[in-house]
């Protein structure tokens, strides 16, 4: 069964996704804006949190290390850990995250892989108690990806925070259940901030709805709202 998909964002008024880059206001600070998303992140109670490789590479900060030796890999899977209380996912498509650890902050670390990623890239994962999915189609079908998630690791609710391109992906595939999203009273501004979805040319226009379910005024002047996703 797919997970509940939920995703979590924090954005400014422009849609800006990096608070570093962030106007300030009276009513608050950039560290106090992501203390709260960080709050309501474990309020709502996800099995495991996914991004993708760009936001994971600032998270992991290891370079290529693969073993000497590499014996036969397991394929289309590996699972290294099945009973941990909360896991971090990375879409990495082409195979270039590497990890020091086995977990992200006490999550352990699954990574969602292309099928051409090589064989001594998932020896690494391996050997460094990572977990594995690997891509049994050309191109990467995020359905089949989360239901092995829910079937093997019993994920039943993952938080989807971004990037834009991860995060558009996911709703074009239409495998987003909720939005929830925090606005920051400040602005980004950069000429080519894209927002905290990309969908490309197409757009998703007539294929999703929005419904709005929550709309509450936070400490530091955050708006916190929630909308339930439906297909268009």
């Amino acid at each position: 069964m797919k997970p509940h998909v939920i995703c979590h964002m924090l954005a400014s008024l422009d849609g800006g996704l990096h608070p570093s880059r962030y106007t300030t206001s009276p009513d608050g600070t950039r560290a106090e804006w992501s203390g709260l998303y960080e709050q309501i992140h474990g309020d709502l109670q996800g099995d495991a949190w996914i991004v993708g490789r760009v936001t994971m590479a600032e998270m992991s900060k290891a370079g290529a290390h693969p073993p000497a030796r590499i014996g036969k890999v397991e394929r289309p899977h590996h699972f290294a850990q099945r009973d941990a209380s909360t896991y971090a996912v990375a879409l990495d498509a082409s195979g270039r995250l590497h990890f020091a650890r086995p977990d992200v902050g006490g999550d352990h670390v699954v990574v969602l892989l292309g099928r051409d990623v090589s064989d001594s890239h998932l020896a690494e994962l391996a050997a460094d108690g990572v977990s594995y999915i690997v891509s049994e189609t050309a191109e990467i079908d995020l359905a089949a990806m989360l239901e092995v998630l829910g079937r093997k690791l019993a994920i039943r609710r993952l938080l989807l925070e971004g990037g834009a391109g991860i995060n558009g992906s996911f709703f074009a595939a239409g495998l987003v259940d909720e939005l929830s999203l925090l606005v920051a009273p400040a602005l980004d501004a950069r000429a080519r901030n894209q927002g905290f979805v990309e969908f490309g040319e197409s757009g998703l226009a007539g294929k999703m709805q929005l419904s709005l379910t929550g709309c509450e005024t936070l400490a530091h002047g955050l708006i916190h709202l929630r909308y339930a996703v439906s297909p268009g």
